[in-house]
């Protein structure tokens, strides 16, 4: 069990033929003094996925960090989200990483 990251967490939602929303969360025990978020965007090309876009935040002396992307996208594919998710106090960082299901956007 981590003394420091409590979880995190990643989600994917269709909002039209062309436009997603990503959100990402990380979560402390207790507050910390640096907290990370990182949300890849992976679009399903030729049958496997790779990623689109990249966003990375980062927060200070939080116990939560959260963000809620809108994102307009190709349609006609599949998209997923990974999510990185950190929390470092005193030297020591720990780290998890997330995945969505991919959801079709038409």
């Amino acid at each position: 069990r981590s003394s420091n990251l409590n979880f995190g967490n990643a989600k994917i939602v269709k909002i039209s033929s062309n436009e997603i929303a990503i959100s990402g969360v990380t979560q402390c025990h207790k507050k910390c003094s640096k907290v990370y978020l990182s949300l890849f965007l992976e679009r399903k090309v030729n049958g496997s996925y790779g990623t689109y876009k990249i966003w990375e935040f980062t927060a200070n002396n939080v116990t939560s960090l959260s963000k809620t992307i809108d994102v307009a996208v190709p349609s006609g594919t599949y998209y997923r989200v990974r999510g990185y998710h950190a929390a470092s106090n005193a030297g020591v960082k720990e780290s998890t990483s997330t995945l969505t299901q991919g959801i079709m956007v038409k």
